[in-house]
Order: structure tokens, then sequence, then C-alpha cells
């Protein structure tokens, strides 16, 4: 997708004769900026909402990938036009500080100019149109705190909230399925006395049957497997045991050899090397004895391990029975620990069994030519994975995507402890208050042209999700505006947060999304409102003259 703008001519070129040449100059350059504004939001305004459409990105390769993510859009699209350039990499700020919003900010900053340049073309000073702004905003933030739901957010109120997020992004019955996996994976991870940390959410993604088989794993699930045959593929009741020790031929750091004069030198230098790796295996054969035995007789024992292991040392873990990984990925280490307990241990002297983790359930799942090891049946697991599956790659990244946005969903309303009525509410209430703010305060000045403006564009919101629904968008507003309600809104009960009407369900938002949004739209459209010429930046070459 490529959005090209036009640059204005410059201010040079106005006749200077004309006593309106500057505000012809100014409404020139808020023209450009509020059609490249309006030309992003066009391009993504039929993505928002449940019922929005999904766009297809080619790029250069020929790789297709089909998505309504607005952070993905961003990201990836070819936007040449400097001004939506700007708009586009605000607005994925607003993704990586929240999780969501993208949309929602592309659409209401292409309104709030668009209002804006009515107000210009009247002749009004773009000065003025933005301390409107500001005055607007601190006005909407307000009421936001008047608006949100404080609440106890249990598991019920979570799945409501992971749904509305997960639906913005997929169809419903593969949505409704992952929400589930969604809330149970970030309870998992929670701790009272820590900050939710997402990481420790593994999300695998597995080519293979339909989206609808995707789950929550309670443990790990490692994109590797044994790398021995005989080495056995399921095992019940096993010990973890973490390692980072090389069980392989080490070479050194600097430039150094060996020499020998005779066949005897050599084999007994290979002997020793040899013998240094296997005193190794003898303490982890032991160890594994010893967890083993007694009424722990029939578990199995696991051997996880960071660095190599080489095919000598393989054949004697596998006929000692036991399963081992090998060059495992730092990221997994800890989250084993998380998983399954024990430690992680970067020396083979002085293990004990009680650095050792345990899991219900270990096997290999072979998929084509590579390999997976599951992880579970984990008691109280600190880190979980989900494991997403599809026909297809399109269907992965669609899949990760949504969860990704599904767990920063579900992170900010426990972390918020608060809720905010979805659906478009919010913005038809703020109207409505700012409508009432301005009747109720008649000193406001010439500021109250810019409220006003502010307070139109937020109604952007709701006609866009009314639009994209199928339903007729200025009667969906009156109709929206005349029913209005400061204790319901849309068959949501603001006190309780319950639905009234049996049919509907709970739609939440997140109250620091929909807090950033308010700030970050009113500071871009304030700062493309304020910029009355665009010119080409170079950078200047200075020739010093010769002194005489």
């Amino acid at each position: 997708m490529v959005l090209v703008g036009m640059i204005p001519r410059s201010a040079n070129a106005v006749q200077l004769a004309n006593p309106n040449s500057e505000v012809l100059r100014q409404g020139q350059a808020l023209s450009v900026n509020v059609s490249s504004a309006i030309g992003l939001q066009n391009v993504l305004k039929t993505n928002l909402g449940p019922r929005g459409t999904l766009k297809m990105l080619v790029d250069g390769s020929g790789g297709i990938k089909v998505t309504k993510d607005g952070k993905v859009l961003l990201s990836e699209m070819q936007i040449t036009n400097p001004v939506a350039v700007m708009i586009a990499r605000a607005a994925a700020a607003q993704d990586e500080v929240t999780g969501d919003g993208t949309t929602s900010v592309v659409l209401l900053v292409g309104e709030l100019l668009k209002q804006a340049l009515r107000k210009v073309e009247e002749g009004i000073h773009p000065r003025i149109i933005a301390d409107g702004f500001n005055k607007a905003k601190e006005e909407a933030v307000k009421y936001l705190e008047t608006f949100k739901t404080e609440k106890i957010i249990d598991r019920e109120v979570l799945v409501s909230v992971a749904r509305t997020a997960l639906r913005t992004k997929l169809s419903y019955k593969i949505a409704d399925q992952i929400t589930e996996a969604v809330v149970d994976a970030v309870l998992s991870i929670k701790n009272d006395d820590a900050p939710i940390d997402l990481f420790m959410v593994e999300i695998m993604k597995m080519q293979h049957r339909a989206a609808t088989d995707s789950r929550l794993v309670q443990g790990l699930v490692m994109d590797h497997g044994a790398r021995h045959p005989n080495m056995p593929k399921k095992i019940k009741n096993a010990f973890v045991l973490t390692l980072n020790v090389s069980l392989e031929y080490e070479k050194t750091e600097i430039n150094s050899g060996f020499f020998y004069s005779s066949a005897e030198q050599r084999d007994k230098l290979i002997e020793s090397e040899r013998k240094f790796v296997d005193e190794k295996l003898k303490k982890i054969v032991d160890l594994k004895n010893l967890a083993c035995s007694g009424e722990n007789s029939n578990n199995g024992f696991i051997l996880v391990n960071q660095k190599g292991i080489d095919p000598m040392s393989l054949d004697i873990l596998a006929n000692n029975g036991i399963y081992a990984l090998r060059r495992a990925k730092r990221r997994n280490m800890e989250r084993l620990q998380l998983c399954c307990g024990g430690s992680a241990l970067n020396s083979v002297d002085n293990m004990s069994v009680d650095q050792l983790g345990f899991a219900g359930l270990v096997y290999e799942h072979v998929l084509g030519e590579e390999k997976y090891t599951f992880v579970e049946e984990c008691t109280n697991p600190k880190s979980v994975t989900i494991l997403l599956k599809g026909p297809n790659k399109h269907t992965l990244a669609q899949l990760n995507d949504a969860v990704r946005d599904g767990l920063r969903a579900v992170k900010n309303a426990i972390e918020d402890e608060c809720l905010v009525a979805g659906a478009g509410s919010f913005f038809v209430g703020c109207n409505l208050f700012l409508q009432k703010f301005m009747m109720n305060n008649l000193n406001l000045g010439t500021s109250r042209l810019g409220i006003e403006a502010f307070a139109e564009a937020l109604l952007i919101i709701p006609k866009t999700l009314a639009l994209n629904g199928g339903h007729e968008p200025l009667g969906t507003i009156v109709e929206l505006l005349e029913s209005f309600s400061e204790d319901t809104v849309l068959g949501v009960d603001i006190t309780s947060g319950s639905v009234c009407d049996p049919e509907l369900e709970g739609i939440f938002d997140n109250y620091r999304v929909i807090r950033q949004m308010l700030n970050s739209c009113s500071i871009i459209a304030t700062n493309l409102l304020l910029v009355d010429e665009i010119m080409r930046a170079g950078r200047a070459t200075l020739k010093n003259t010769p002194e005489e």
C-alpha cells in the first residue's frame, strides 16, 4: 500500500498583495495535512470493530499477509507521505505502550483535522482551535475518570475483556475458543507481589490441523526433540535436570595445538579427553539412579542442556534411559524452572535431588521433519505456552497477532483494576459531556470552537462501528445520543458492569487504552494543525571563501 502526498507550493508563490495571503497559506498547508490524514484514515477505517474487513499486504518478494490489526498494517505498509508517516508512527507507539487502539488513533486524528479545517476555512486561526483541543482533552480525561467502572477483576470479567479484544481480530468461533486460553495463561503467570511479565507466556506455532485446535499447555513446548533414536518418546512422572554444561569436546579459546610423536601418545590424549567428559556423564547417571530409586523407581529422567552433547555422550545417556535435549534456548531454560521447579546448574559437582524439577508428562511430537517436546502436567506452573495451530502460515500469523493483543488486554485490566464500557459508548457519552460543558461555561471564549470540533470528532468511532456493522451511521448516532443514560450504556450497567439485556455480552475496553488514545490524538492533531508550510529539507554545504 503506497500513499503519496502532494507538497504544496512555497509561500513565495502566493501573491503578497492579497490581504488574505497569510490565511490562504495556512489553509493550504492544513488542507494537505488533512488530505494525508484522511487518506490514511480511509485505509484503516474499514478494519475497526468485530465486523471490520481484512487487508492483504504483499511485499516485494511476493509474500502475502492477510490481517486487520492496525499495528501490523501501520508497521508494514509502505507509506511515503511525511504526514501519514508521522501519524502511523505515533499510532504504532500507542500499541507499544498499551497494546491496542492504533486504528482508533488514526481515525480520531483524521477527524480532528477534518473538523479543524472547516473552522480554518471560515477564518479561525489554528492556534485558537489548538487551544480548544487541549481544553477539550483535559475535560475528556476528567470525564473518563467518572465513566470508568471500578470493580473486582475476576475471571469472568477478564473473559469478557479478552473476548472483546480478540473478536476484533478473529472470527467469533475461533476468538471465543482462544479467549479461555488467553485468560488462563495470564492468571497462571500472575504473582501478587510482582508485575505481570507476558514474556513468560510462550507462543508456539505449529502448521498443523485447524485453528480451532489451538490450546493452552500448562507447561512448556520446545521446538526440538531428542537427538538419539533409542531415547524414550513418552515419559510420565519425570524428574527434570536443567544444565548449562558442555558434554562434548571443547575447543580452546586461543589458537593452540597438541603434538605427539607416536600413535600411543595420540590414543592416550584421546582417552584423557574422553575421560573428562565421561566423569561428567557418570555424575549425571548417578543422580538419575538416586532420584529414580525406591518408590520413584518407575519415574523418568529428563536432561535439558543449554550446551552441546556429542554422539558418544548421547549413547551413554540413552543406554541409561535418560531423555536428553541439547542446545536448548536460553529463554526456555528460565521458563523451564518456572514450569517444573528446580534450579539451573552450571556444574555437575555437588548435584542433589532437591535441585531437580518435576513434570507429570513429557513426550515428543514429530511433525514432518520437525520435532517438538511437550513438558506438561506441571504443578502450579509460572510459565505456560499457548499452542497455535493452523493449516497455513497466514492463519498462524493472524492468530499470533490476535493473541498478543488479547494478552495485553487482560494484563491491562488486571493492573488498572477498572474497565470502560465498550462499543463506542465512551465517545458518545463524552460528546454529550463536552456539549453540556460548553453550555454551562459561557466564558470559554474562542476556545469553544476547538471544544466543539473535538466533541464532534469523537463520534467518528461509533459512526465507523455502525458503518462496518451494516447500519446507517447517522441514524445510529442520533439514536445513541437520544437513548444515552449515565447509568446504562449500550446494554451494559456502568456501576456493576452486568449485562442488562440477556442477549448481549459484556463488551469492555481498557482504561489505559482510552486515556492514551485521548492524549495521543490531541497531541498529533495539534502539531499538524500548527504547521503552516511544508518544505523539502536538506543539508546545505557552506563554502569558505579565501580571505584576501
